[in-house]
């Protein structure tokens, strides 16, 4: 006897990086990304991929949606949620995508159909948006629609040299026997931050009775330094000129500046990176903010984000004792910095590859959630054979 394949539904996405993360265990029966350039990335690594629908969610319908899911996973836009985005949270224009597609999570609860295992994907801002209340507010939603609920953050940085924590929720139907040993009865140092801790508490008492700590294990695997990705020749950027890089040094703060002194010194190439941000000026005019480029030396890159959310793009830094140089962090760099497969194709156009990459799923994060939990409660109750 054979097992079947477990089916999946894939909203908001993107390139499909969530995609790549599963194993071969899962077949993917429906797809919706409304950004065409990041369909097409889509389309290019997985055609033919009829399951993809270029359609808004909230053009979506139950009947659009075929059979009945082991699994639902969304990483609806994260732009309002963001400590860096606008603050509108769940009202806002982007992640306000949430409701309908909830609301289509629940149309396949109402006609039976409803999936065994739902994750939602976003920033950890969530936790705190709104003073918790964008979070409580997920949280009810998913709780009454009939599932267990267990929030995580993860940490990209433990699978990959990118610092980029995210909230995954983890929700897996009630009616399912969940083994014990996939839960925790307290929550978890390694993936529950303190304000999770602090929003369980501030849940009313029939929510908290719905919450769930997951028990992963830690990954113990060395992540790959941030140099050993990097392009000596790197494509789709050029080197910054002279002028450029001493600009850009100018705008560091002492501190930055001891950083890099720090890294000549060795002698030895040293790997960069830099994000500039807004800054108070720290002259006692509280109001007035002045630019600022903030360097790290520890072979680990900033988060890799997007302009849309509020953020300017990563610079790398290659340091050679006196000399210094710098660019932008090159398309194919931003892939491995995501863990997505070497031969992934990379966009055309700079922009295009970095918000496709800025957006989307670290890899080998998705792979460790599909091992470690995923698969495992998907084997809850009666696991389906077919000869």
């Amino acid at each position: 006897m054979a097992l079947r394949k477990l089916t999946w539904y894939e909203f908001f996405a993107g390139g499909g990086m969530a995609r790549i993360g599963l194993s071969e265990r899962w077949k993917c029966t429906f797809a919706n990304e409304w950004c065409e350039k990041k369909a097409a990335a889509y389309k290019a690594y997985f055609n033919p991929c009829q399951e993809l629908k270029i359609r808004d969610v909230r053009s979506l319908s139950p009947h659009d949606l075929p059979g009945t899911p082991d699994l639902v996973w969304a990483s609806f836009p994260c732009q309002d949620l963001s400590l860096a985005g606008s603050g509108a949270g769940l009202a806002g224009e982007r992640s306000g995508t949430f409701a309908p597609f909830w609301t289509l999570i629940e149309g396949l609860v109402a006609e039976q159909r409803k999936p065994r295992i739902v994750v939602l994907e976003n920033v950890v801002g969530t936790i705190t948006s709104h003073g918790g209340r964008d979070f409580a507010e997920i949280f009810r939603k998913v709780s009454e629609a009939g599932y267990r609920v267990g929030p995580m953050v993860i940490d990209a940085a433990r699978f990959v040299p990118q610092s980029r924590p995210r909230l995954f929720i983890i929700g897996a139907t009630d009616s399912a026997n969940i083994p014990k040993r996939l839960g925790s009865p307290e929550p978890m140092k390694a993936w529950h931050l303190s304000p999770l801790v602090e929003t369980y508490f501030a849940l009313p008492t029939p929510l908290r009775k719905a919450w769930v700590s997951w028990r992963l294990p830690e990954p113990n695997k060395a992540v790959p330094s941030l140099s050993s990705l990097i392009e000596n020749e790197p494509v789709g950027v050029g080197w910054h000129s002279q002028e450029e890089t001493t600009r850009l040094i100018s705008l560091m703060s002492d501190l930055n500046l001891k950083k890099l002194n720090e890294a000549q010194r060795t002698g030895a190439q040293k790997i960069g990176t830099i994000y500039r941000r807004m800054r108070p000026a720290g002259d006692g005019a509280t109001s007035r903010t002045i630019q600022r480029a903030e360097a790290r030396f520890d072979e680990v890159s900033g988060c890799l984000r997007t302009p849309v959310g509020g953020s300017s793009r990563q610079i790398i830094l290659v340091v050679e004792g006196k000399r210094v140089r710098s660019r932008l962090l090159s398309p194919r760099e931003a892939a491995r910095l995501m863990g997505v497969p070497e031969d992934y194709p990379i966009p055309h156009n700079y922009n295009d590859a970095y918000h496709l990459f800025g957006d989307g799923l670290v890899v080998p994060v998705v792979s460790w959630l599909e091992r470690h939990l995923l698969a495992p409660l998907s084997r809850c109750g009666v696991l389906e054979q077919v000869a």
